[in-house]
């Protein structure tokens, strides 16, 4: 979780453009990232791929009011609202868009070509037809910041206690890495959003780094089966606690759309 999800970068970035907030070529430009390309298939419309500006166009056009996130993960269809064929195609990329407004989704296929050494990646934003229903399993702003306070802390706790890695300086230098990045001036959240979300959502990319550190760094004193089970059993719910807040952050503006605020 040290970068958002493509997902991520589309819907904040749409709901700022949709919101006016943002120009076209900046919303691209942010979405796109460090990708040299992305395309939408299967629009409404269009019989071939589109760019990014035509396809954002032409879904505000369609209707489309404001744009969520989903994170799914087996046995987890966290902002899904289906149907299963929408629902298969986001938990295989792990990650989805889902249209405010249109009953549209949007499941990205990443590319890599060219040489060894110059790679360059393109992404395919595959548009499919969703169910019009409220997404599976997100919480609201002020849930997500309580449940992954309480994971951050039981996870230090569980981690320390079994002597794995992350839980150490290994864990304190990225953490450290992580924060000199946002504080260099990375924009978390796209114009428009509350100040709550990015707190929540630097909060869950936080949690989220621990988790992968702790899986990625080595077994720390947790050699035994045992032990190992019991570090996998402490991380997997701080794991879901940090993806469900990740879209709760992502989602509030259209939250907030539906509630009135906007």
């Amino acid at each position: 979780m040290l970068s958002e999800p493509r997902s991520g970068r589309l819907a904040a970035w749409g709901n700022a453009l949709l919101a006016g907030l943002v120009s076209p070529d900046d919303a691209v430009s942010a979405i796109v990232g460090e990708d040299a390309v992305h395309r939408v298939e299967g629009l409404p419309g269009e019989s071939a791929p589109v760019g990014l500006t035509l396809a954002l166009g032409r879904l505000r056009a369609l209707g489309v009011a404001g744009l969520r996130v989903a994170l799914p993960a087996p046995g987890h269809p966290l902002g899904l609202s289906g149907p299963p064929e929408f629902n298969a195609r986001a938990l295989e990329a792990e990650e989805a868009v889902v249209c405010h407004g249109a009953a549209l989704g949007l499941v990205p296929e990443v590319y890599e070509a060219g040489p060894e050494g110059d790679v360059h990646v393109e992404v395919v934003w595959h548009c499919l037809a969703v169910r019009e229903a409220p997404p599976a399993d997100v919480p609201s702003l002020g849930e997500a910041e309580r449940e992954l306070a309480e994971a951050l802390r039981e996870a230090t706790e569980v981690l320390t206690r079994l002597d794995v890695a992350a839980s150490g300086p290994v864990a304190e230098a990225a953490l450290g890495a992580y924060r000199a990045r946002a504080e260099r001036g990375r924009e978390v959240l796209a114009p428009g959003y509350p100040p709550r979300a990015v707190r929540v959502l630097e909060l869950a990319q936080r949690v989220g780094l621990l988790v992968s550190l702790a899986y990625d760094h080595g077994h720390g004193g947790a050699v035994s089966a045992s032990e190992m089970a019991a570090r996998g059993a402490a991380l997997r719910p701080v794991e879901r606690t940090a993806r469900r807040a990740q879209v709760s952050a992502y989602n509030a503006y259209v939250e907030e759309r539906e509630r009135g605020i906007r």
